[in-house]
């Protein structure tokens, strides 16, 4: 096979150790160094002094992302690639040899790199993720503070419609300072909730022990401060997204996608839609928002969608689940989908839909505009009339079709 690039590093990367094996013309080199960033910088060092121009890696973990800062600042072309694409021939295996293997690969030109956004928007990754993270426990907290809630018989969540909410707030402060009286507490209530002080009393009728007190009392302060560990983090990433405010609007005019998401949607295909992805079918591809191919002697078998980038994909479906009853075009995608092959799969459908209307949203620079409920309805105009000549037919009737005239 021809040689594309002379002088290439192939990397096999560890937890503690990095396998490297450079080729050149003069033949090939292979070290084993250590993951501390003493003997890291020693390893970018060894790859200048053999004048290595490009270096390939396994995508393993969070392992390579050290390494990658580093090539990154010594202008060094560097290629993280997926371990499924670069497999070797099955038999001994041993990390000098899958090195031997990554280097080879990349002498020749077969590796694919993986999506490897800059040092901006990886940073602004790490943040939009963990603060997905930390809203995702503090709804667990929510639900921690039900069971407790439950576990003492008293019944605020049949009463309110969020237990978290400004009146139940307060009733469950009190609770846990060790307030117990009905009526005290139902006089927490206040505006529209002052109309439901009788079916508070009942509700806020139970046996609370000392240990379910402390256990209140817990959780309400993990919350607050989950709440400013949040409220922190949506400042952070509002001034790092400020510059691209206008492609967040077009992201938040598509119904089911909030601010925040659109953030996070920003956050992991970055800034530059239109070079990082040719198309918009290859921008769900790698988000993992399409079928897989799995055909063999003219048989189609079982395709699941691949992985792809699970934040994206998580939530896009969750938006997707969200605009089931909507009087738009995605509502009516999602019910026409359900009611042929399940929620699950409409849930699916409907990610794809939005992750495409992003993809023409940003390289057009345009705002959502929507088709319509009755988008469906119009497309199939025709196929619904005979059906329904047909059906009632069927009933003895006999009907006469006329257009109306539109004035």
């Amino acid at each position: 096979m021809e040689v594309v690039i002379e002088r290439a590093c192939g990397m096999d990367v560890h937890k503690d150790n990095i396998t490297a094996c450079i080729m050149t013309p003069e033949g090939k080199e292979i070290q084993t160094f250590s993951t501390k960033t003493v003997f890291l910088l020693q390893l970018v060092e060894w790859n200048k002094q053999h004048n290595c121009t490009n270096v390939a890696m396994e995508s393993t973990s969070v392992y390579w992302k050290p390494i990658v800062n580093l090539l990154e600042a010594e202008d060094i072309e560097f290629l993280v690639v997926n371990a499924q694409h670069m497999k070797a021939v099955p038999g001994r295996k041993t990390d000098v040899k899958d090195a031997e293997w990554i280097a080879k690969l990349l002498r020749h030109g077969l590796l694919k790199a993986s999506f490897i956004p800059d040092r901006n928007q990886r940073e602004l990754r790490e943040l939009v993720r963990y603060r997905r993270s930390i809203i995702e426990e503090r709804a667990r907290q929510h639900n921690r503070i039900q069971k407790v809630l439950e576990g003492a018989n008293i019944k605020l969540g049949s009463v309110v419609s969020d237990i978290m909410g400004v009146s139940a707030r307060d009733m469950l402060d009190a609770i846990a300072e060790g307030e117990e009286d009905p009526e005290k507490l139902a006089n927490f209530a206040r505006r529209t909730m002052k109309k439901k002080k009788d079916e508070l009393e009942l509700a806020l009728k139970g046996y609370i022990n000392p240990h379910q007190q402390l256990m209140l009392k817990t959780l309400l302060k993990h919350i607050d401060f989950l709440t400013e560990q949040i409220e922190m983090l949506d400042q952070e990433v509002a001034q790092r997204v400020s510059a691209y405010q206008e492609d967040i609007d077009r992201l938040d005019s598509i119904p089911g996608i909030s601010k925040k998401m659109a953030e996070q949607m920003l956050s992991e295909i970055g800034t530059n839609v239109k070079k990082q992805f040719p198309s918009a079918p290859h921008m769900c591809s790698w988000a993992g928002l399409v079928p897989g191919h799995n055909e063999s002697a003219g048989k189609r078998k079982s395709a699941k969608t691949k992985k792809g980038n699970k934040y994206l994909r998580s939530a896009l479906t969750e938006a997707a689940h969200s605009v089931r009853g909507s009087k738009n075009y995605l509502g009516a995608l999602y019910r026409r989908t359900a009611s042929r092959k399940g929620k699950k799969r409409a849930g699916i459908v409907v990610a794809h839909a939005i992750l495409r209307i992003s993809y023409y949203l940003l390289t057009r620079k345009e705002m959502y505009v929507d088709l319509g409920e009755d988008y469906f309805d119009k497309q199939k105009h025709q196929s619904i009339v005979r059906h329904s000549l047909r059906r009632l037919e069927s009933l003895g009737y006999t009907v006469t079709i006329q257009e109306s005239e539109v004035s």
